[in-house]
């Protein structure tokens, strides 16, 4: 069925939503009934069906074999495994949501634009929280996509890819490796101090830094760096480290800056 309001006016009262005015204001602003804005939050918020004349669900890669995007899914992954979850919603919708400082603007952008290449047609939210941006999007089918979903926190249970999922990675292992460091990682600078003709002198290194209370998400991690021939050690029990100059440069131009 058509929208009998302009798509303008769902888009306004979206906003207006999102930025927490009650239903019944949102209604009184755009002349349309209480009943109308939570059909449209229902719709385009928790479902995530697109804004528009017609409403068809989004096939999915593993019950209806459609297409994947393999290098957006990758990154979400890697997303997921760091700062992501899942929660059931109404209906046996599903929500994505993953969590980012609010201070990597470009990094919260990119989010909503690989969710809507993972599942075509869907439209990602955010909602900010103390200095953090939650980006959501809903599905019934990410439990197909992430079978590591499951009660608790993900260091307090297995988390082990399945067979396609590795393919997948495999093909596109910097991708992957920008949603692990991105949302679990950090590139800062390190220093050292050697004796050098009688002399103790300074030497700063930049290096790249994975911490994860998961030893499962840590090995998928280390795997990745050496899909690409990025040398690693472990530093401490959480934290994986990249520090030597090729290898930062290496992860430099796989997975860029954090921004």
């Amino acid at each position: 069925m058509p929208h009998i309001r302009p798509i303008e006016t769902v888009e306004s009262a979206l906003r207006a939503s999102d930025a927490g005015m009650r239903d019944v204001d949102n209604a009184a602003l755009h002349g349309v009934a209480v009943k109308t804005i939570r059909r449209w939050r229902r719709l385009y918020q928790r479902r995530g069906l697109p804004r528009g004349q017609t409403h068809t669900s989004s096939r999915c890669p593993r019950c209806d074999d459609a297409h994947l995007d393999g290098g957006a899914y990758a990154e979400l992954l890697g997303w997921y495994l760091g700062d992501g979850h899942i929660s059931r919603g109404r209906r046996d919708v599903y929500n994505l949501h993953v969590a980012n400082d609010r201070r990597y603007a470009q990094d919260n952008a990119r989010l909503q634009v690989i969710m809507a290449r993972v599942k075509p047609g869907g439209r990602p939210h955010t909602r900010l929280v103390p200095g953090c941006v939650i980006t959501t999007i809903s599905w019934k089918h990410w439990p197909c996509l992430f079978p590591q979903h499951g009660p608790g926190r993900k260091h307090d249970r297995p988390i082990v890819l399945e067979d396609w999922q590795r393919a997948v990675v495999e093909a596109h292992p910097g991708p992957f490796l920008r949603g692990l460091f991105h949302s679990d990682g950090c590139r800062a600078n390190n220093w050292t101090q050697k004796l050098v003709a009688g002399e103790l002198k300074r030497y700063d290194y930049p290096r790249w830094q994975f911490t994860n209370n998961s030893a499962d998400i840590r090995e998928l991690c280390c795997w990745a760096l050496d899909l690409v021939e990025v040398p690693w050690r472990q530093s401490s029990w959480k934290t994986i480290s990249v520090s030597t100059r090729t290898g930062v440069a290496r992860l430099d131009a796989l997975i860029g800056v954090k921004a």
